[in-house]
């Protein structure tokens, strides 16, 4: 979702990857697997993983993350007494105004 990989392109391997994470290969087989189920990857047999080239489909996913996200920042925020405004004006002022 972040771009790191671009649609359609083919992931290093499972080693590869638990490497650059620096966990274990179980773990981030276990990872893809999830990625796999969600069609954010597929695998093509004797040519690896490859990310998926529906944008849409990368898009919903990461505007539920993002929601999620947001929806625990504001409730975070709320519970220490600010209000919807002052979280929003954090937000910008930590994000550039972006």
């Amino acid at each position: 979702m972040s771009g790191q990989y671009a649609t359609g392109s083919r992931l290093p391997s499972v080693r590869e990857l638990a490497n650059i994470a620096q966990v274990n290969p179980n773990t981030m087989q276990k990872a893809l697997q999830e990625l796999e189920e969600s069609q954010l990857i597929f695998t093509e047999r004797t040519n690896g993983k490859f990310v998926t080239e529906d944008k849409k489909l990368i898009a919903k996913y990461k505007k539920q993350l993002a929601t999620a996200s947001a929806k625990t920042y504001l409730a975070d925020t709320q519970k220490i007494g600010a209000t919807f405004g002052e979280a929003i004006n954090i937000l910008q002022e930590i994000g550039g105004g972006r």
